[in-house]
């Protein structure tokens, strides 16, 4: 089999796997509208600024990122990285900008290890990274701080 064909195969199971149905585990917007604790208590009184901030990284990954990463983040073996604990996720969020928006490689994803290029999302401003990069920093069993736009513009500088 070509190279060539090998590629189309990828790209076109990339695509196909986009359209694939969710998981019933909730979303972190439904979470954020009303899911509550193991004790009993509310998160439901998340303001409506997390909310929307929630549905924006969700519809961004949705609409930037699953192809490749999947709707669970756990990526294609050997093609894209999965975004379950990935030191990049979960670690300085000034580097996953860099990463996700200038394709500036951080220290902690050694090069090489993929024969695929993370794509470079420069149209994004800093408030919508902020969503995406939150909410796949809360999704896919991670779990890290939000980030906010003030760090990716910080990140990003002038």
């Amino acid at each position: 089999m070509s190279s060539r064909t090998l590629w189309s195969i990828l790209a076109l199971s990339g695509a196909l796997a986009a359209c694939s149905a969710k998981t019933s585990a909730p979303t972190a917007i439904e979470a954020a509208a009303g899911a509550t604790s193991p004790a009993g208590a509310s998160i439901a009184g998340a303001s409506a600024a997390a909310a929307e901030s929630a549905q924006s990284g969700e519809r961004l990954f949705s609409g930037n990122c699953v192809s490749c990463h999947q709707p669970n983040g756990a990526g294609i073996k050997g093609v894209y990285p999965s975004l379950k604990g990935s030191p990049v996720v979960l670690g300085d969020p000034a580097e996953l900008a860099r990463w996700v928006i200038e394709g500036r490689r951080p220290a902690s994803m050694p090069a090489g290890r993929y024969p695929t290029q993370m794509l470079q999302f420069g149209w994004m401003k800093p408030e919508q990274a902020a969503a995406l990069f939150t909410y796949i920093r809360s999704n896919f069993g991670n779990s890290a701080p939000p980030v906010d736009a003030a760090t990716v513009a910080r990140a990003l500088g002038p």
